[in-house]
């Protein structure tokens, strides 16, 4: 087998260590963008990008994403986020602050195909995606040799009807306090809520399918048998509500009568790939926001 060299993704650049985002939601107004604004202007922060998003100006939701500079952020963090504690009850925010130099750390859960992990460790390797790779999980043995040559550990759970309820407790003690995102790259297994309340927001899912069309099993055997004309692929947050979660990102490609079941297939991966390593590498940059069951990405 080929053997790679563990890069931890792409160096840190200089400006990051004193780089921040904030994501912020909160009821729309007059004022909120002067606030956040002034704010920073006052402790000295220069804002770098500012997106923002209303839903409806009277009485809607207001999104906004703002990424700044300043000095010795680390050693200012805390103090910041202590002071822009009366801004938010002002505004009534729901609000996070990140640090750049604070890599999230991931989880990848997997079964056996190969095909969305694989796509997410060469991008992590490449340095595009900006983040750890803690730990593979997976209920099969199958990738433990190619995950390992990377550098990552590799932990090999069996799960059936009889032991599940087990098996989910160990994942859990795997991943409890210690990564920041699990990624359910083609993770063949339903997700106990165990697992999903403490990562409320923060597992996806790739479902092989444009949702929600072709809920279920074998989708491709049944996009083949209705004759479709585009197949997708749709990247989503998991709740306890099966493949029902807010919508992160979806992709389609056109296909033909001439495509059967197993070519339908080899595009389907591909899409599925490419959706899944996008949705990711919005949430670790820090791009989406999530209202109700809809979520808003600024990208």
């Amino acid at each position: 087998m080929e053997t790679h060299i563990k890069t931890g993704g792409r160096p840190a650049k200089p400006y990051e260590s004193n780089r921040a985002r904030m994501l912020i939601s909160c009821p729309d107004g007059p004022g909120i963008v002067s606030a956040v604004s002034r704010f920073l202007h006052e402790h000295g922060a220069n804002i770098v990008q500012s997106d923002q998003y209303t839903m409806d100006p009277e009485g809607g939701m207001f999104f906004m994403r703002i990424e700044f500079d300043l000095d010795q952020l680390e050693e200012r963090a805390a103090g910041l986020q202590e002071d822009f504690a009366a801004i938010a009850d002002k505004f009534d925010m729901q609000w996070n602050l990140y640090q750049l130099s604070r890599k999230k750390k991931l989880a990848i859960f997997v079964s056996k195909e190969d095909h969305c992990l694989v796509e997410l460790l060469w991008q992590w390797q490449a340095g595009d995606l900006d983040a750890e790779i803690s730990m593979v999980v997976s209920n099969h043995p199958d990738m433990k040799e190619y995950v390992e040559s990377f550098g990552i550990p590799y932990h090999h759970i069996p799960v059936t009807p009889e032991t599940k309820k087990e098996a989910e407790r160990k994942q859990l003690e795997l991943v409890n306090g210690k990564v920041d995102l699990i990624v359910l790259a083609r993770y063949m297994q339903i997700v106990s809520p165990a697992l999903i309340e403490p990562y409320r927001n923060r597992i996806i899912n790739i479902h092989h399918s444009f949702l929600p069309a072709f809920v279920g099993g074998k989708p491709y055997a049944q996009a083949y048998d209705r004759g479709v004309k585009i197949i997708g692929a749709t990247a989503h947050y998991v709740t306890e509500e099966l493949d029902g979660g807010p919508i992160i990102e979806q992709d389609v490609q056109r296909v033909s009568h001439r495509d059967n079941v197993s070519e339908l297939k080899r595009i389907g991966r591909t899409i599925e790939r490419v959706v899944l390593a996008r949705a990711v590498k919005w949430h670790i940059e820090d791009r989406i926001l999530v209202h109700q069951n809809k979520t808003v990405v600024f990208n």
